[in-house]
């Protein structure tokens, strides 16, 4: 499930109800009512929205968490298996029943509270058969792996730190591209085990294109390039491996 605009559409009167729950200080209520109203510019055109919470701001999260903490414990009362992260929740359920009701109850609160369902991006799906997407990951089988479009960014931010036409030193490029390929495992770790080396080769292949060109080949690394510039040679200039991180702390997981 996904709340179809849901950082532009929180009610503001609402959400203030519902802040004040928790919050008896009035000099609190009335600084958040403020942050909240703020004027908006966009280009020549300027409001004071009456509905929303700024993305990016510093509070948004935090407000936003707290009008769905009650849709949390209404699935918890019900009996579901909920987990959310912001507006984006998966309900695991064991029949179809069981998953239309649940969807029921959610669209029935969200109404109630000023919400909307994403017409196309909330669904019942079967796990094993279309599987789903969520936070970057792609479920599908009980196995998970990373979706698409992160692998799709993913390489594309690796694409710009391995131009053949790079002029640093394959040390230095290394150090960069090693920040990119650590931060991307540690989310990324609790993939299938497959998902690593095709990754680490990928990598491998990038830097020995580099290489060839400064050889004065043409062309991406392949060939004989493996023998001038094998695995080994890369792990000892430090090349971060995912396959060798994952190998100690992944393998007992998916057994």
């Amino acid at each position: 499930m996904d709340l179809k605009s849901y950082f532009d559409t929180i009610p503001h009167d609402r959400l203030i109800a519902e802040l004040r729950k928790h919050i008896a200080d009035n000099s609190v209520i009335g600084l958040v009512e403020k942050f909240l109203q703020a004027e908006i510019l966009d280009n020549l055109a300027h409001w004071t929205p009456t509905s929303g919470a700024p993305q990016g701001a510093i509070i948004s999260p935090l407000l936003s968490n707290l009008y769905l903490n009650e849709l949390d414990h209404l699935m918890v009362h019900s009996g579901y298996e909920m987990t959310r992260y912001a507006d984006d929740l998966v309900i695991q359920c064991r029949t179809r029943a069981e998953a239309e009701a649940a969807l029921e109850q959610i669209r029935q609160w969200t109404t109630s509270r000023g919400l909307t369902l994403h017409p196309t991006k909330t669904k019942i799906v079967h796990i094993e058969e279309e599987g789903f997407e969520f936070l970057g990951y792609r479920f599908i089988k009980h196995q998970r792996f990373p979706r698409k479009k992160s692998m799709m960014k993913f390489r594309e931010t690796i694409r710009g730190k391995t131009k053949r036409s790079n002029g640093q030193n394959l040390q230095a490029i290394i150090t960069n591209v090693n920040r990119t390929l650590r931060g991307w495992y540690e989310y990324f770790k609790h993939s299938w085990n497959t998902t690593f080396p095709g990754v680490d080769s990928w990598m491998r292949m990038r830097l020995r294109s580099i290489l060839r060109k400064r050889a004065g080949r043409s062309g991406r690394g392949r060939g004989l390039d493996h023998q001038r510039y094998p695995n080994s040679y890369f792990a000892e200039q430090g090349l971060f491996s995912m396959t060798k991180a994952h190998g100690p702390e992944g393998q007992s997981c998916f057994k």
